[in-house]
Formats: C-alpha cells, structure tokens, sequence
C-alpha cells in the first residue's frame, strides 16, 4: 500500500492512496470502524504499530468508507514522516564518476573515487527539521548560486535494531519514498576541501523533500530494482535504475548499525541515481523551476524552487 501524510482543516492526517486523486483518513476511517485509532495517529504511530497496523489499514482501504474519503483538492502533502534521524549515501557510481568530472572542470582539481568507496557504504548525516514534502515550494538560500536536485531512493526503518547482518537487514526496512537532497553546489565545492563531508551544501530549511508516498516494503522485492526519472519544466534530465547501486540497503544497513542502534523512523537515502542531477549534465536550476521526481511503484515528488 502507499501511505502518505496530509494538511486537512488544519490538522495531519495520515492517509492510504486510493487512486483517482482519492485517499483514504485512515484515523477517521478508523473509528467509523470501531478499530484501533491509535495505530494512526501519525505515520511513527503506523511503524509502530508493526504488522498489526498494516492488517488494520489493508482492511480499512478494502472497506474504504465514504464519510473518511479525501480528495487530492482537499489536503495539502506533507513529508509523510519526520525522520527519527536522517542519513544519506553516495553509492551509485556513474554519479560519482560524472560529479567529479564536473567538479574538474569547475575548481580544475583532479578527482578520483578513493578504494574505500568501493570498500563500504559512505554516508553523512543530515538535517532531519529541513524536510518539506510534495507541491511545497523549496526556499533558495540566500548564500548560493548553484542549485540543483538530486533524484533518490530513500527506505524508511521499521524496527530498532544493532550489529544487523546484510540477511536479516531487508526486514527492517518498512517502507520506501521519493528523496530529493536539493543542493547548493557551490557551498558545497568550497566546504568539500576541507575533508569532513557536506554542510551548508546540504544544510538550510526546505533542502530535504520526501514523499509523496511511502510504499510499504512488502511492495518492492530486495534489492529493490526500480526505474527512477528526473524532469525540470517538463524536461527529462536523467535517471536510472534503483539495481545500479554498488552497495546495497542490506548491506548500508549493515555497516550503519555496526555498534550503533537503529531505531524506527530512521531515514536513509541511497544517494543520487546517476545523471539524477543537474552537477552531471551540465544544467542548474533557476529560480521558479519546477522538478518532478519519479521512482517507479512510488510516484511523482513534484517541487518548485523560489527565492524567498
């Protein structure tokens, strides 16, 4: 199923996606019901909630009730969770070959993918607060020039856990969404020299996008294997295959939770899938452009970028 968070009279509700610009108040569908409202007081609660919770939404959506019905023109989307904690990777190769021939281009520095990348997932963590979610407007910040998308596969924990083993790693994953690290390239160039990882490259409000759903993970076979595509006013810059990363989530999985417990609610995204950004292709965004990202099985994550 695809699950999703929405604004509604003031509120957020989490919803299931019916189809045809239809979704499903899953609390209200709930207590019309007489089922366990609490399972969906929000997506955490859904997580939470373990199998049990997804019986009682699969049924709930089989029944679907006309008074918990919302139209698409009702709601406004939000990220359909606020992550526990964020964490992003760098593990599709043909990305990381074209950024460097990029960044060579632009600082005249000679770039190689070092031995440990092929080793073990890299990855940093991000600004969990910065999310917004799909149709919302991303801010330009005030300090840059360069701007740019990155289309990602994100996974969504489901369970906590620590010193997890690549074959117990796919049952932790709950579900999975549309990411978009929207990034300032420029900030990111200079603070890149100094060897400790991204930050205000990566760092301002509105640069997270996620959503517009999460498709739960019994939908999506592991390693997952899904066609992704990136556009810009209409225009298709890139994408690729969910299958071409070099590490898989079982395996980033794996190296995270070395010694370190993973809780439910955690956001992990797979890195830019390649040409699934402005960086390798030679484009930038301008203000007032509008991106749409799509990830097969998933959906559509549609944003604009205006300067504030």
């Amino acid at each position: 199923m695809r699950l999703g968070t929405v604004c509604f009279e003031g509120r957020e509700h989490v919803v299931a996606d019916l189809g045809e610009d239809r979704m499903l108040d899953l609390h209200l569908a709930a207590e019309h019901a007489g089922a366990n409202e609490g399972y969906f007081l929000d997506m955490l609660s859904v997580i939470y909630g373990g199998d049990e919770a997804l019986a009682v939404a699969q049924s709930l959506i089989d029944d679907a009730s006309d008074r918990a019905i919302l139209m698409r023109e009702e709601v406004t989307f939000r990220p359909p969770i606020l992550p526990v904690q964020y964490r992003d990777c760098l593990v599709f190769e043909e990305h990381l070959k074209n950024s460097f021939a990029a960044a060579e281009k632009m600082t005249g520095r000679a770039f190689e993918i070092p031995p440990v990348w092929y080793q073990q997932p890299v990855y940093y963590k991000g600004n969990r607060m910065s999310f917004v979610g799909h149709e919302e407007d991303v801010i330009w910040p005030s300090y840059a020039q360069f701007l740019d998308i990155e289309l990602e596969l994100a996974i969504i924990i489901g369970k906590k856990g620590k010193d997890i083993s690549q074959a117990e790693a796919p049952a932790y994953i709950w579900g999975y969404s549309i990411l978009n690290d929207v990034s300032a390239r420029d900030a990111q160039m200079v603070e890149m020299g100094g060897q400790l990882g991204p930050a205000k490259g990566k760092d301002f409000d509105t640069g997270n996008v996620l959503g517009p759903w999460i498709v739960t993970a019994d939908e999506v076979p592991h390693p997952a294997a899904l066609e992704m595509e990136a556009h810009v006013n209409g225009d298709r810059w890139g994408g690729g295959n969910s299958s071409q990363m070099h590490h898989s989530f079982a395996r980033i999985i794996e190296h995270i939770s070395a010694s370190e417990t993973l809780y439910p609610g955690e956001v992990i995204g797979s890195g830019t899938v390649g040409t699934g950004c402005g960086l390798e292709i030679g484009k930038a965004l301008s203000p007032g452009d509008r991106f749409e990202l799509s990830i097969e099985k998933i959906g559509t994550l549609s944003n604009r970028i205006v300067k504030g």
